[in-house]
């Protein structure tokens, strides 16, 4: 069964369409300060980290008639597992985006993005004798054909050991990691990445008490977490209270000194209090951090792209391709505006590596972009 592509917002606002701190906004106008008593107040229940992981009666009868009943052998039941999260028979789960679900809510509305889900696999398969643990991403960049490219600073999957043979449960399969890939982490942190996910919601929705009740309580699973320390600075700046924004996003930078929402957001506060040659200290760290990126190359090349300017997206994306040499995408895009600017000769070098490096499920769709370039060339060459 095809299942919509996951796409993760677990640590930056600005993905969660809640819009940081920015230097055009600290330019602006200031909108009317928000307060406690006009925005939306309805407290947050904030479930404890047993009501998150707790599996429901009726889920768990499933899991042992569907799954645990069906065999012995941690393979057969691992594969059991994986069909009845999805099928029609089991949970029939659905993807969405801002499904930040306990157990029990996934259950009811059979809905789940890739937090909630890594959530709910991993306590499962411990519940059937897998050994399974919960996976955290630094950074990815996903791929879909509706919404083009998407860069996510954040995402977690789901590790299983069977026998010792080690795998990835991902809900997202159009998704690259960066160099580190997956590592593992504690309940504490997963939680955490809960607990933040559902701030970082009510904060969209208006919701600044229920933010910061979330937001505390992913500070109590693990007050290291900089990625809620730096929403926690947006929070306090949206109720204009700037001595706190500073303190929660120096603190977000002194856990994480190369977290790019945080430099961009305290850079825009400074600018905001008048402190300039802090802001540009800041703008000057976030630029060298991107520059380093392959990932924030290879957007920048992306967006040059699609203005036309084909000289500069080049340019990003062969500083891409030498930070992160193996991601056949990268090789693809640049192999892309070589073709669009007539360098046939390099299209092709670029476009046979992204081949090398796309593996079998991916030969298939290079060979096809190598053959309509040969094709063109020979149509070329008769006129």
């Amino acid at each position: 069964m095809r299942r919509p592509a996951a796409r993760c917002f677990l640590l930056s606002l600005a993905a969660l369409g809640v819009p940081a701190l920015s230097a055009q906004d600290a330019a602006a106008p200031a909108p009317a300060i928000p307060t406690i008593s006009s925005v939306k107040v309805t407290a947050a229940s904030v479930p404890t980290p047993e009501q998150v992981l707790a599996i429901p009666p009726a889920m768990r009868e499933m899991l042992q008639r569907q799954v645990i009943s069906r065999s012995y052998s941690r393979d057969q039941r691992l594969q059991a597992l994986v069909e009845m999260i999805f099928s029609q028979h089991g949970l029939d789960l659905q993807y969405d985006a801002d499904a930040t679900y306990t157990l029990s809510e996934i259950w009811q509305h059979q809905r789940a993005n890739c937090l909630a889900f890594t959530l709910l696999f991993v306590t499962l398969a411990r519940e059937a004798g897998i050994q399974a643990r919960v996976q955290e991403v630094g950074q990815v960049v996903s791929w879909y054909q509706d919404q083009g490219v998407v860069y996510n600073v954040g995402h977690v999957n789901a590790g299983v050991d069977v026998g010792g043979r080690y795998g990835t449960v991902d809900l997202d399969r159009n998704v690259l990691y960066d160099r580190h890939g997956p590592q593992p982490i504690g309940r504490e942190r997963a939680l955490a990445h809960y607990y933040n996910n559902r701030g970082a919601e009510q904060l969209a929705d208006g919701d600044l008490r229920g933010a910061r009740a979330f937001f505390d309580a992913a500070l109590a699973q693990d007050a290291g977490f900089a990625p809620t320390w730096n929403n926690i600075g947006v929070l306090d700046n949206r109720l204009g209270d700037d001595q706190a924004a500073r303190t929660a996003l120096d603190t977000a930078l002194r856990l994480d000194g190369r977290q790019s929402a945080a430099l961009n957001n305290a850079s825009a506060l400074y600018r905001k209090l008048g402190m300039t040659a802090q802001a540009e200290a800041m703008q000057k760290k976030l630029k060298s951090v991107q520059r380093e990126d392959p990932f924030a190359q290879y957007m920048q090349g992306a967006q040059a792209e699609r203005a036309g300017d084909l000289d500069k997206a080049i340019t990003y994306y062969r500083r891409a391709v030498r930070l992160y040499d193996t991601a056949h995408q990268f090789h693809f895009g640049l192999a892309r505006v070589y073709f669009l600017t007539g360098r046939l000769q390099r299209a092709d070098r670029e476009l046979l590596r992204a081949q090398e490096l796309g593996g079998s499920t991916q030969q298939a769709r290079y060979q096809a972009k190598l053959d309509s370039l040969a094709r063109w060339r020979a149509q070329q060459a008769k006129r």
